[in-house]
C-alpha cells in the first residue's frame, strides 16, 4: 500500500482549497465539530482517491498510527475513539461514524473501510505469538485502545476545570482545554474531540508551527541547544526588529503560507535570528491562545509540555508574552504516561498512586515589565502575517 502519510503533509492543499470554495467545511462543522486542513485523514484519503485510485481501491482498513500498531500486535482492527473522533468522519453528538459526512466529501465507500470504534481504556486484543517473537512482549498481553497524543498530554497535565489550559510544544503547537459540553453559541469554529473521561470533550487549537522550526535550523547550522539558550538569554527581551514566521511545516494564518524572516539589518547576528525563532514560535502559539480565551475566558494557568520546556529562557519568554502563570509537569514523556494510565484502567488496576507521581510542577511567573514589549512585537507579527496572507 505504500508509506503512511504524516499529519504535516500538505499534498492535499488544492483539495482543501476546493472544499473551502464549495462551502464543505461549513456543512461538516455542525456534525463533526472539526475544521478542514491538509493533514486531516479525510484530506489525505481524498488525495489518494484522486491521484492514486488503484491504491485507494486496495484499502482494507483506514487506521491511525496507534490503531495500526495495535493491529500489528493483536491482529484485531479497531479505531480508537479520541483519535478517530477528529477525522471528520465521526458525528460528535451521536458518537459514531456518519454516512452523510462520507457523502459530502465524495467518498461514500470510505465507511466500509473504517473498523469499529473502541474506547481508549478498553482491551482491543492480546499480543499474538508472532508479535511476541518480534517485540519480546509476552504472548497474551492485553492491549488497550490508547489515546490521541493531544488527549494524552492534556490528561497528564491534570486539567480539572476550565481555568487551566495545556500547551504542547513539539512539531505542532497545540493548546487544549477540557469541557463537559459543546458550546454551539460560539462564533469561532472550535475543534472538539472525545476525551479520555466519559462525558467530556477536549477543545483545542493547533498548527505545525512549533519547535520543529527550531530543529530545522539546528540541523542546518549544526548548533547546540545550550549555546542557543545562552545566546538568546543575552539579548534584551523583544528588542530586535527581526520577525520569524514559523511556517516551515504549515501555517495557522492562511493556506499555503510559508516561513521566513523579516526585519533583518546588517547589525543583526545569528543570536538575533535565534531569538526571533523563539519568539515566532510563541507568537504563533499566542494566536491559538487568544482564540482559546474566547472559549475558556476564566483560564489563567497554562500547563506546558513538550521538548521546549527544557529551556528556561523559552519558558520565561512564554510566561512574559502571555502574562500567564506557567506550570511545567516534572514527569517526562507525559504522553506515554497517559497511555500507561489507560492500560492500567483496562486491566482493572488502581491508577491513583501513579497519578500522584505527576503532581509536581515547575512554575514560571510572568514579568510585567516584559509583557508590554512582547505584546507590541506580537502585534507587529500579526500585521506581517496578515500582509503576507494577501499575497497568496
Amino acid at each position: 500500500m505504500g508509506r503512511a502519510i504524516l499529519s504535516s503533509d500538505q499534498r492535499s492543499l488544492e483539495i482543501v482549497k476546493q472544499w473551502q470554495a464549495e462551502g464543505i467545511p461549513q456543512q461538516l462543522y455542525p456534525i463533526t465539530r472539526q475544521t478542514l486542513w491538509t493533514g486531516h485523514p479525510v484530506s489525505i484519503l481524498k488525495w489518494v482517491q484522486q491521484n492514486e485510485p488503484e491504491r485507494y481501491a486496495q484499502i482494507g482498513a483506514v487506521l491511525m498510527s496507534h490503531d495500526y500498531l495495535r493491529f500489528c500486535l493483536t491482529g484485531e482492527l479497531h479505531c480508537e475513539e479520541t483519535n478517530i473522533s477528529e477525522s471528520n468522519l465521526y458525528n460528535m453528538e451521536k458518537g459514531e461514524y456518519d454516512q452523510q459526512l462520507a457523502d459530502l466529501l465524495g467518498m461514500p465507500d470510505v465507511l466500509e473501510k473504517l473498523p469499529p470504534v473502541i474506547e481508549p481504556n478498553k482491551i482491543s486484543g492480546y499480543v499474538t505469538e508472532n508479535a511476541a517473537k518480534l517485540t519480546g512482549l509476552a504472548v497474551g498481553t492485553p492491549i488497550v485502545g490508547g489515546l490521541f497524543d493531544v488527549v494524552s498530554t492534556a490528561r497528564c497535565a491534570n486539567l480539572d476545570d476550565e481555568t487551566k489550559l495545556n500547551a504542547v510544544l513539539g512539531t505542532w503547537s497545540v493548546v487544549s482545554g477540557i469541557t463537559d459540553h459543546i458550546d454551539a453559541s460560539q462564533s469561532l469554529p472550535f475543534v472538539y474531540g472525545r476525551y479520555a473521561e466519559a462525558g467530556k470533550f477536549i477543545v483545542h487549537e493547533a498548527s505545525p508551527t512549533s519547535a520543529g522550526n527550531l530543529e530545522w535550523f539546528v540541523n542546518q547550522w549544526k548548533l547546540d541547544y545550550v549555546k542557543i539558550n545562552q545566546a538568546v538569554a543575552q539579548l534584551p527581551p523583544a528588542a530586535s526588529s527581526v520577525l520569524f514566521v514559523p511556517f516551515l511545516y504549515g501555517s495557522n494564518a492562511g493556506l499555503g503560507m510559508q516561513a521566513g524572516f523579516y526585519g533583518m539589518q546588517a547589525h543583526h547576528t545569528q543570536a538575533h535570528l535565534l531569538q526571533a525563532i523563539y519568539e515566532g514560535v510563541l507568537f504563533s502559539l499566542m494566536s491559538h491562545l487568544n482564540r482559546m480565551f474566547i472559549r475558556f475566558p476564566k483560564a489563567d494557568v497554562l500547563r506546558v509540555t513538550g521538548g521546549p520546556v527544557k529551556s528556561k529562557v523559552w519558558m520565561q519568554m512564554l510566561a512574559d508574552l502571555t502574562g500567564m502563570r506557567l506550570e511545567i509537569p516534572q514527569m517526562e514523556e507525559t504522553g506515554c504516561l497517559g497511555a500507561a494510565l489507560m492500560a492500567m484502567q483496562g486491566v482493572g488496576l488502581d491508577i491513583s498512586q501513579v497519578q500522584a507521581l505527576n503532581n509536581e510542577m515547575q512554575v514560571f511567573e510572568p514579568n510585567p515589565e516584559n509583557y508590554a514589549a512582547y505584546q507590541t512585537k506580537y502585534q507587529r507579527y500579526q500585521k506581517l502575517t496578515e500582509a503576507l496572507n494577501t499575497m497568496i
